[in-house]
């Protein structure tokens, strides 16, 4: 894959131009990965993580790193002797508001009423740094942030890839040829999709702090952590136990500027526990309100415990908890 120079906004880096380096190394460490890359007739990369193949922990750690427009830093390691669950998941960013906000977060909603896989409807939201191209959110021009690059790749949760009259219409948003557009696909059933989507836990945190106004330029640094959930087999399951891997049992730090009030104000709010939806099993309260997700508590979606510190101060407020139970529920643990 050739690069041209960007032209993204002066002193701020090209999120498409950093992740085009990640997608080279995905697509040359395929076998190895046990992912799949193949041409959409547009022309544009497909990389299977876990739909047709079976995928990994590590495919779905890179998918995140792409995620985050190679501005962020995916490991898995050992939880502390006694967790509920031997394995987490932290995030770093060394731009957390972009990385996470203009890159990782799912905000573009990619949908095709009749040329979808079998003529049927498709949808997916999409991730990662060609959202920065189109930059179809208004949350771009509050972020005083559009990229330029030649080439875009975009990560969608699904179990399906996208059809070409969509993947036409993408590469037409991001200002690339369909030949320089890359899709990165897993289903949240799978251990790639599983592991993309936990490596979300600094983005839930800083999408929480954008929903409750704290000023987003505020935000310095930012590191989150959250266990790594088993798969489930079907999708409500899957997603329920990934959300849970954050409402309950995700931590996050968060290094703020401004007064010290303010950065107490915003610990005492961004937990999960902050929701009056708070207390199940995701899949349950996904099931109560009969599948329609909009009518969650947008507040839900948030780490269960947050560490927020004053950098004027110096001073760290903790707010929120871990809750083992729902976790031990939720991931179908065994400890006899």
């Amino acid at each position: 894959m050739t690069t041209a120079p960007s032209t993204a906004p002066a002193g701020r880096p090209s999120v498409n131009r950093l992740a085009a380096k990640l997608v080279e190394r995905l697509v040359a460490d395929a076998a190895m990965l046990r992912i799949a890359v193949s041409r959409d007739a547009s022309g544009a990369t497909l990389i299977d993580a876990g739909i047709a193949v079976p995928g990994g922990i590590e495919a779905g750690r890179r998918m995140a790193e792409i995620c985050l427009g190679g501005l962020g830093d995916v490991q898995v390691a050992a939880t502390a002797a006694g967790a509920p669950w031997p394995w987490t998941v932290t995030v770093r960013a060394t731009d957390p508001v972009l990385a996470c906000l203009g890159s990782q977060y799912a905000g573009w909603s990619l949908t095709d009423d009749g040329g979808g896989n079998g003529g049927g409807k498709y949808f997916s939201l999409g991730s990662g740094p060609g959202r920065a191209l189109a930059a179809k959110e208004d949350l771009f021009a509050e972020l005083g942030y559009k990229d330029s690059f030649d080439a875009a790749v975009l990560v969608l949760e699904t179990d399906k890839p996208p059809p070409t009259t969509l993947v036409r219409r993408v590469a037409e948003a991001c200002g690339v040829e369909p030949a320089r557009l890359t899709f990165v696909l897993a289903p949240t059933m799978s251990l790639a999709g599983s592991m993309q989507v936990v490596a979300r836990s600094l983005e839930v945190a800083l999408h929480k702090a954008h929903a409750l106004k704290f000023p987003l330029d505020r935000i310095v640094d930012g590191i989150g952590t959250a266990p790594l959930p088993p798969p489930a087999p079907d999708f409500v399951a899957a997603m329920g136990r990934t959300n849970d891997a954050v409402l309950y049992g995700g931590t996050v730090q968060l290094f703020v500027d401004g007064p010290e009030d303010e950065a107490a104000a915003l610990a005492d709010r961004l937990p999960s526990r902050s929701s009056a939806d708070y207390g199940k099993p995701f899949a349950e309260i996904f099931a109560a309100v009969k599948g329609d997700f909009y009518k969650i508590d947008p507040m839900l979606f948030s780490p269960g415990l947050v560490f927020v510190t004053a950098l004027k101060t110096g001073r760290t407020f903790r707010r929120g908890g871990l809750d083992e139970a729902v976790l031990r529920r939720s991931f179908a643990l065994d400890a006899a």
